[in-house]
C-alpha cells in the first residue's frame, strides 16, 4: 500500500479522460456522408414484466459501447486514430461508429414480434421512429411497444399413451413448471418438458427424452386463453403401429472401467498397447503394466449402483465423484443395451466408465513480488504434489515457502535492506473418504466429504521480533449442493511464539491490547464454514455470495483443566501490576473465545459489458475465560486492498481512535462492520475500469480496551462510520487479474464530530489519497 503522494500523475489521468471525452463529442469523425450514426437505441415498453434488456438482444444494432450509462470511450478512443492509417493502435482498442441501417430495424421488429409471441403477447403494436439529426450526423432510433394483454393458460391437461407413466409424471406436481393461470410462455413449455423427461430417466426410463413430449394449444378461444394439451407418447416414436408400445425401464448389469482410457489418435499407425484385466463381478477392471487404483475405491465412488433402475441422478452423481478425485483429466460414462436380455418392460444395459488419468507425481515452482503495507519483497514456492498415495486417491501436498521483504523497522531504521524473512514448510494429506468412527455417509447424500490433515511450521524474523507458528487441523470438506461447499476442521491446532523482541518497540506500544497481541499463545479451535456461490450456476444476469463461518476455541481445554483440577499460573502484568492467573498447556497461555462471521455479494450484470458487484460484511469476535483479548491473527482490521480502499491497511479505527503518527499501524478490533459498491466496465483490451464507495470501521467489545474511542456503543458506533471512493485499473490475464485502485477518503471517523467529512471543510491533500495494488478481484 502506497500513499498518492504525485499529482502530476493524477493531473495526466485527467488530462487522458478529457482528451477520450472531446473525442467521443465529435463521434463522427468516420461517419460517411449520407450516413448517421446511431447514437442511441430506445425501447419504450408499456409492461414493466418484459425485460428492455431482453428486448434490445433482439435488435440487430445498438448504440456503441457506454461507460456509467452515458460515456462512449471506446468510440472516443476510435475517433483518436488517423484516417490515414487502417489498423493503428486506438483502431485496434477502440470500437468504430455503428452506422444506421434501415434494412436491419425492419429485421429487429420482425425479432421482437417472434420474441414477444413466444412469451405470450400474440397481440403486439412496435412502432419504430428514428429521430434524425442531419448536422449532427446521428440518429436516435425508438421502438415503441405495446405488448397487450398475455395469452394465459385456462385448462392443463395430459394425454399419456402409456398409462405405466402415469404415478410417475403425477408424483411430483410441486415442482410442476406450467400451471393454469401462467402466461403461455414457450420457454416454460420447454423447461417443463425437460422436467418430466428427467424425471422418467431417474426412474429407469433410459431411452426416454423430450422428443416424445409434445403440446396442442388451443389459442381460438375468447379472453386470450389456452387449453394446453401435454402429449406424452409411447416408445413407438414413428407411430409405426396402432398398439401401444410401452417404454421399457432399463437395469445396469456390468460396470468396465478402463483406468487407463487413451482417446483415439486420427492417425492409424498406433500400435495397440497391451491390457491386463481384473474381473470383480459386476466390474471389469482394465489398466496397463500396474492397477494404479484400489478397485475398492472405485468401486465405492460408482452411486449408480444406489438405485434399483438406471437413474440420471445417480449417473451424474458418479460422474461428479470420479471429477472430484482429481485424478483424472477426462472422465467419461457410457451405456449400451444388452440384446437378448430382459423382456418387453424391463431391458438391460452395461456402463463403460472411461477415465484418462492426470500425472501422478508433479513438482511447480511459483515466484511472486509482494506488497505488505507498502513494503516490497519478493516471495517463493516450491511445491510437490502426489496424486495417488496409497493407491487410494489420496493427495499428498508439501509446499515449502521462502519470502524476503524490506521492512521498515518502528525502531530502528534499516530499511534499505530485505531485513524481514520467511521461512515455512506445510504439508497436507486429502482422503476421498469421510474418516470417522460413525458411518455418517447417509447424511451426505450429494458428496461423500473428504478428510483433510494439514501441518506446518512457519518462520518469520522481522526488524522487532521474531515469530513461529506451529499448526495442525484435521477435518472435512464437501459439497451438499452444486454451489454449496461445507468446511469443517474438528481440529484447529495453533502455537505461536515470539522471541528476540526489540525492547524499545515494545516499550512504544502504548496500548494493551496490541501488547497482549505479541505474546506466546495456543488457540484450540473448532470451527465451521457454510459458502454459497451461484457465480458459476446462475443462467441470469444475477450471482449471489453468501459465507457463514463460526469458531469456537479453548472450551474443552478449560473444561479439561478445570475437570483435572489443574491450578492456574500465575504472574504479575508489569504495565498495569495485576495478578493475572490463567491456564497454560505446553507452558502456553491459551486462548478462548466464540467469534462468527457474515459476508453477503451480490452481483449484478447491467448489460453484456458493465456490471454492479456489492458487499457487506459484518463479523464478531468475543473473548472471555482463559484469555480476555482476542489473539492478533483472529482479530478484525480495517483499510487495505480488500477492504476500505482509502486508508492503508490496518490504519483505520478502531471506532474514533486515532494513532500517533510515530505509533505501530496495526490498529485491529473485535467488530467489523463495511459495504461495498464497485461498478465495473470494459477499457482497453486486457484492462477493465471500475469505481468503488467502501463504508464501514473496527471496534472494540472489551471495555479495557484504553484507546480513546475505540469501543462498540449501539447509540454511537452509525456516526464513526469511515466513507471512502475511487477509481481503479484491473489488468486480466487470465490465469490471475493484477489490481491498481486509487482511493479517496469522504469521511474520516477520527476527525471531530460535525467535521468528519473532508471535502468542504478541510483543503484537499495527498494525505486523503491511497494508491493500492493487490492481485484478484476485492471481492
Amino acid at each position: 500500500m502506497m500513499i498518492f503522494r504525485n499529482w502530476k500523475y493524477l493531473n495526466l489521468f485527467c488530462a487522458i479522460v478529457a482528451a477520450v471525452a472531446i473525442s467521443a463529442c465529435s463521434s463522427t469523425k468516420f461517419v460517411p456522408e449520407n450516413s448517421y450514426l446511431l447514437s442511441d437505441l430506445v425501447m419504450k415498453v408499456d409492461n414493466n414484466q418484459v425485460s428492455k434488456e431482453e428486448l434490445k438482444k433482439q435488435v440487430g444494432q445498438r448504440e456503441n459501447l457506454k461507460i456509467l450509462g452515458f460515456i462512449k470511450f471506446h468510440l472516443g478512443m476510435y475517433n483518436l486514430s488517423s484516417k490515414k492509417k487502417t489498423n493503428d493502435w486506438f483502431k485496434r482498442i477502440g470500437e468504430a461508429p455503428v452506422i444506421y441501417q434501415e434494412f436491419l430495424t425492419q429485421r429487429s421488429m420482425e425479432n421482437l414480434r417472434i420474441y414477444l409471441k413466444n412469451k405470450g403477447y400474440y397481440e403486439v403494436n412496435i412502432q419504430r421512429t428514428p429521430v434524425y439529426h442531419p448536422k449532427r450526423k446521428k440518429v436516435k432510433l425508438i421502438y415503441t411497444i405495446e405488448t397487450g394483454s398475455p395469452y394465459r393458460i385456462r385448462n392443463y391437461s395430459y394425454e399419456i399413451e402409456d398409462a405405466k407413466l402415469r404415478p410417475i409424471l403425477f408424483s411430483d406436481t410441486v415442482r410442476q413448471v406450467v400451471k393454469t393461470g401462467d402466461i403461455f410462455d414457450v420457454d416454460q413449455l420447454n423447461s417443463e418438458r425437460i422436467r418430466l423427461a428427467t424425471q422418467l430417466k431417474n426412474r429407469g426410463y433410459y431411452n426416454f427424452s423430450t422428443d416424445f413430449i409434445q403440446y396442442l394449444a388451443d389459442t381460438a378461444l375468447d379472453n386470450r386463453e389456452v387449453d394446453l394439451v401435454i402429449q406424452i407418447g409411447d416408445a413407438d416414436l414413428q407411430d409405426k403401429s396402432d398398439s401401444v408400445l410401452h417404454h421399457k425401464k432399463f437395469v445396469v448389469r456390468n460396470y468396465r472401467v478402463n483406468t487407463n482410457f487413451t482417446p483415439p489418435q486420427l492417425t492409424d499407425d498406433e500400435a495397440v498397447e497391451a491390457t491386463d484385466t481384473i474381473f470383480e463381478p459386476p466390474y471389469t477392471f482394465i489398466y496397463k503394466e500396474r492397477m494404479r487404483y484400489n478397485p475398492e475405491l472405485l468401486e465405492s465412488v460408482n452411486r449408480m449402483k444406489d438405485s434399483t433402475y438406471y437413474s440420471l441422478a445417480t449417473v451424474e452423481k458418479t460422474f461428479r465423484s470420479f471429477n472430484q478425485l482429481q485424478q483424472f483429466k477426462a472422465v467419461n460414462l457410457s451405456f449400451d443395451p444388452v440384446p437378448g436380455l430382459g423382456n418387453d418392460s424391463i431391458g438391460v444395459i452395461d456402463c463403460s466408465v472411461q477415465l484418462s488419468p492426470l500425472a501422478r507425481q508433479g513438482f511447480s515452482v511459483e515466484l511472486e513480488g509482494t506488497n505488505s503495507s507498502g513494503n516490497l519483497g519478493v516471495a517463493g514456492n516450491l511445491n510437490y504434489q502426489h496424486l495417488n498415495l496409497f493407491r487410494g486417491a489420496e493427495i499428498l501436498d508439501v509446499t515449502l515457502k521462502a519470502a524476503l521483504e524490506r521492512q521498515e523497522a518502528l525502531i530502528s531504521d534499516n530499511a534499505l535492506n530485505f531485513n524481514t524473512r520467511e521461512l515455512g514448510l506445510e504439508a497436507s494429506i486429502t482422503i476421498p473418504k469421510f474418516l470417522s468412527p460413525f458411518n455418517g455417509q447417509r447424511f451426505f447424500k450429494y458428496q461423500v466429504p473428504k478428510t483433510v490433515f494439514t501441518a506446518g511450521y512457519n518462520y518469520q524474523r522481522r526488524p522487532d521480533y521474531t515469530r513461529t507458528i506451529a499448526n495442525f487441523k484435521f477435518g472435512y470438506s464437501w459439497k451438499s449442493k452444486a454451489f454449496r461447499t461445507n468446511y469443517l476442521n474438528i481440529v484447529d491446532w495453533n502455537l505461536v511464539n515470539l522471541s528476540e523482541f526489540n525492547e524499545e518497540f515494545i516499550s512504544s506500544i502504548e496500548d494493551l491490547y496490541i501488547k497482549s497481541s505479541f505474546t506466546d499463545h495456543l488457540i484450540m479451535a473448532t470451527n465451521y464454514t457454510l459458502l454459497d456461490n451461484t457465480q458459476k450456476t446462475e443462467i441470469d444476469n444475477t450471482y449471489h455470495y453468501f459465507k457463514w463461518s463460526i469458531e469456537s476455541a479453548g472450551n474443552l481445554l478449560a473444561a479439561a483443566a478445570q475437570l483435572s483440577g489443574r491450578s492456574k499460573y500465575e504472574t504479575v502484568d508489569s504495565d498495569t501490576e495485576e495478578t493475572l492467573s490463567y491456564y497454560r498447556v505446553f507452558s502456553t497461555r491459551f486462548a478462548q473465545y466464540m467469534k462468527t462471521d457474515f459476508e453477503y455479494r451480490y452481483g449484478y450484470r447491467l448489460d453484456e459489458y458493465n456490471s454492479i458487484v456489492s458487499r457487506a460484511f459484518l463479523g464478531v469476535a468475543m473473548p472471555y475465560g482463559n484469555f480476555d483479548v482476542m489473539p492478533f491473527e483472529k482479530k478484525y482490521f480495517g483499510g487495505g486492498a480488500n477492504g476500505i480502499r482509502a486508508w492503508q491497511v490496518r490504519t483505520l479505527g478502531p471506532g474514533t481512535y486515532e494513532a500517533a503518527e510515530d505509533e505501530y499501524p496495526n490498529q485491529s478490533a473485535d467488530i467489523k462492520l463495511e459495504g461495498n459498491i464497485e461498478y465495473r466496465y470494459p477499457l482497453l483490451g486486457i484492462v477493465e475500469g471500475a469505481f468503488f464507495l467502501d463504508a464501514g470501521n473496527i471496534w472494540a467489545i472489551n471495555s479495557s480496551d484504553n484507546r480513546d474511542g475505540a469501543l462498540f456503543k449501539f447509540d454511537e458506533f452509525y456516526k464513526q462510520i469511515a466513507i471512502g471512493t475511487g477509481t481503479g485499473l484491473r489488468f486480466d490475464f487470465n490465469y490471475f487479474v493484477f489490481r491498481l485502485d486509487l482511493g479517496f477518503k469522504l469521511r474520516d471517523p477520527s476527525l471531530p464530530e460535525g467535521r468528519r467529512f473532508i471535502i468542504g471543510n478541510y483543503p484537499i491533500t495527498s494525505e486523503h489519497f491511497n494508491l493500492s495494488f493487490a492481485i484478484g478481484y476485492p471481492f
